[in-house]
């Protein structure tokens, strides 16, 4: 149902106005005043008990009053009086209510239970909410503009194809403002609030199937259903439709400290994000950034390629901008021979490249001067979108003019980025006049093209993944806590390689198992609770005779010892010494919203010190797992850097693919585990677990 009603509430045929006057410093007022300045060609039925008429329209003083039922009604009545006014609603007939007032569940025990009332009563008479503690919301393309914000005093609201779902009001009328200025266009905009009734999912699931839609934007404090959320954006990436992300949680700030590397390192946000990156979404960082980037999409569509060139009147400002595309990571395009060699019969053989500085040309400024220079450049096929650094220049109106229309006849991507302050406002309105879209910051323009450019990494499976051969049918019921070798042996049942090792509760039981193994080997302690063994002298490494495991064995005890009861002393692992060049980690951790999500990255006592890992929803194949390898900025040591032997990527594939598996088959217990490290052997470059903990839930 919430589809249909989602599109009843956006495009309604009647409107109430509870509290309607014609005292636009009234809330009721001003909602009134917009609808009828904005054209609202519905029927617009203003609630208000003390007058016959409101603005010359006939009021009622109860919506009960009105003879036939109404779409959607507007409430910014007084909170103890909510209640009575949405009973009457219910009553009525109304077919959703948007809820301006605040004091709910965001305030204190008392305004929730009162919204959790407002809930009950709606769901029993099928009517929805939007709210309560929102800003009302605005479709374009309907003339509709259900909102007390005095962003909308403006002349028109601009149509566009930009879907915009806010849980921040205040966020979202001023994202709208700014957009407005920018001259972006909406298909539509709303503000959730609380999310007490329909929330982020219901207007997400409508703007996908919404024809005046093509690019959706969303700002997010929190999520009531991520399942759907990701359902949803693995749709949308179905419809091509892009969908551009603000959310907030992004630090470590507020999430708890965690027992284990993964926890730490896959916190709320960072699951939030490699789900989005698997759907398809941008995130973003910035509301203002996010709205432009979703205008440029509009215009343009997704990128072609990833070559960026830059373009500016001033030497100063190429420099720049080139500067900050190579420190971002983006790729200044390279230009075709031929490309130069008619850049060069119109500028400086220095200037006559990428980036272009005009000031370098061979002919007066006059008008027109810089037309064949910006086609022929922009023309050049590794050009696959621009930024202009927009410093003064002679003849400045007109010359910005000159070079806008230019970019904007060329058809490419671009993002014109103007410097100046106040000197630069003629051409800000001049920019205006032409439709041509511009940043105040050069901080913005790079943000637009990481965004941008990020598109050609998102590629939405459309398989689910294979599960690798050799798993077990049927998962065993774990129980904790999981001692390491017992973690080790779980991790043999899915086919991931560990060291050769044993455990001994006793010396004597300890050198039999190092004969076996064969000399050197490693001690190490197993003892209840103890994360970080080596720290507090728990392991011992390339022990090679039998006294010199008795040795370890009462050094480690007695190290211990100093930090946990004796009780917790389980006696040690004895294991193999491997020759290894690089450390891993593979780690699992279960999402709260999410589910289990696998990790992989550099890892050792620095993991967190210098963090380098990728994540990923479980569960992945091998051939994701790859794809996540060599997103690692240090990937280039595991294939062949300067000479470096190559790792066995298929073989770290697969053990990341039969860790996440193993995350999936016991998502209800497995909290979280860590391989820390998987060591990739000298010898033949394949990985080996050789140290693992597990947080199993009672």
């Amino acid at each position: 149902m919430a589809r249909s009603s989602v599109e009843r509430i956006l495009k309604p045929r009647s409107v109430a106005v509870f509290g309607a006057s014609e005292d636009r410093g009234k809330f009721g007022g001003r909602i009134l005043h917009y609808l009828m300045k904005h054209g609202f060609q519905g029927q617009i039925v203003p609630i208000n008990p003390n007058r016959a008429t409101v603005n010359g329209i006939t009021a009622y003083p109860e919506i009960g009053a009105v003879k036939e039922p109404v779409d959607v009604a507007i409430l910014a009545v007084p909170q103890d009086r909510i209640v009575a006014a949405l009973d009457g609603c219910a009553a009525a007939g109304v077919g959703g209510v948007i809820i301006i007032t605040t004091g709910f569940a965001e305030a204190d025990e008392e305004g929730a239970r009162i919204q959790d009332e407002i809930v009950a009563l709606a769901r029993r008479s099928g009517m929805r909410l939007v709210g309560p503690n929102c800003m009302g919301l605005i479709n374009p393309h309907h003339n509709l503009a259900l909102s007390s914000s005095l962003v909308l005093e403006v002349p028109e609201l601009h149509r566009g194809s930009i879907g915009f779902i806010s849980q921040s009001g205040a966020l979202m009328v001023a994202a709208y403002n700014r957009a407005h200025d920018a001259g972006v266009g909406f298909s539509t905009c709303v503000s959730l609030g609380n999310q007490a009734d329909l929330e982020i999912c219901d207007f997400f699931d409508y703007l996908i199937g919404d024809p005046a839609t093509q690019v959706i934007c969303m700002y997010i404090e929190g999520l009531k259903d991520a399942q759907r959320f990701r359902h949803l954006a693995q749709q949308a990436a179905k419809a091509g439709k892009p969908v551009l992300v603000v959310k907030t949680g992004r630090t470590e700030a507020g999430v708890k400290a965690a027992r284990s590397h993964t926890a730490s390192l896959a916190g709320a946000y960072s699951a939030f994000e490699a789900v989005c990156r698997e759907s398809g979404i941008i995130t973003l960082d910035d509301p203002d950034g996010m709205l432009l980037l979703a205008d440029m999409l509009v215009r343009y569509g997704p990128p072609k390629g990833d070559g960026i060139g830059v373009f500016s009147p001033s030497g100063g400002g190429a420099g720049i901008g080139v500067d900050r595309i190579a420190e971002s990571g983006l790729r200044l395009a390279e230009l075709r021979p031929e490309t130069k060699e008619r850049l060069r019969g119109l500028l400086l053989p220095p200037q006559a490249d990428n980036p272009i500085d005009l000031g370098g040309r061979l002919g007066p400024d006059v008008a027109g001067s810089s037309d064949e220079i910006i086609e022929v450049f922009a023309g050049d096929p590794d050009v696959s979108a621009s930024l202009i650094m927009l410093t003064t220049t002679p003849r400045y109106e007109a010359a910005a003019t000159e070079i806008a229309r230019g970019f904007m006849a060329a058809g490419k991507p671009f993002v014109l980025a103007v410097m100046p302050g106040s000197a630069a406002d003629g051409v800000r309105q001049a920019l205006r006049e032409i439709s041509c879209p511009f940043v105040e910051r050069v901080d913005d323009a790079i943000r637009m093209l990481k965004g941008y450019m990020s598109l050609l990494e998102r590629h939405v499976a459309s398989t689910a993944p294979q599960r690798p051969a050799g798993l077990p049918s049927s998962p065993q019921v774990l129980s904790g806590p999981l001692l390491e070798h017992e973690v080790k042996a779980l991790l043999q049942a899915y086919g991931v390689p560990v060291a050769q090792e044993a455990f001994s509760p006793n010396p004597d039981e300890a050198v039999s198992a190092a004969e076996r193994i064969g000399y050197p080997v490693v001690m190490k302690v197993v003892a209840e609770g103890l994360v970080h063994k080596s720290d507090i002298g728990g392991v011992r490494l390339n022990i090679t005779s039998a006294d010199a495991v008795r040795a370890a064995w009462d050094e480690i005890k007695k190290a211990v010892a100093e930090h946990a009861p004796e009780s917790q002393f389980k006696g040690c692992l004895v294991a193999e010494m491997v020759n290894w060049r690089d450390e891993l980690i593979i780690g699992i951790k279960r999402d709260e919203q999410f589910g289990p999500m696998v990790l992989v990255g550099f890892g050792g006592v620095t993991v967190e010190l210098d963090p380098d890992t990728v994540l990923a929803p479980a569960p992945v194949d091998a051939r994701r797992a790859e794809e996540m390898l060599r997103r690692l900025r240090r990937f280039p040591l595991l294939d062949g850097y300067r000479g470096r032997p190559r790792a066995d990527l298929a073989a770290i594939a697969d053990a990341v693919a039969r860790v996440s598996w193993l995350a999936h088959d016991h998502a209800e217990r497995l909290v979280e585990l860590d391989i820390n490290p998987l060591v990739i052997r000298a010898s033949d470059g394949k990985p080996v677990a050789v140290d693992a903990r597990a947080t199993v839930e009672a």
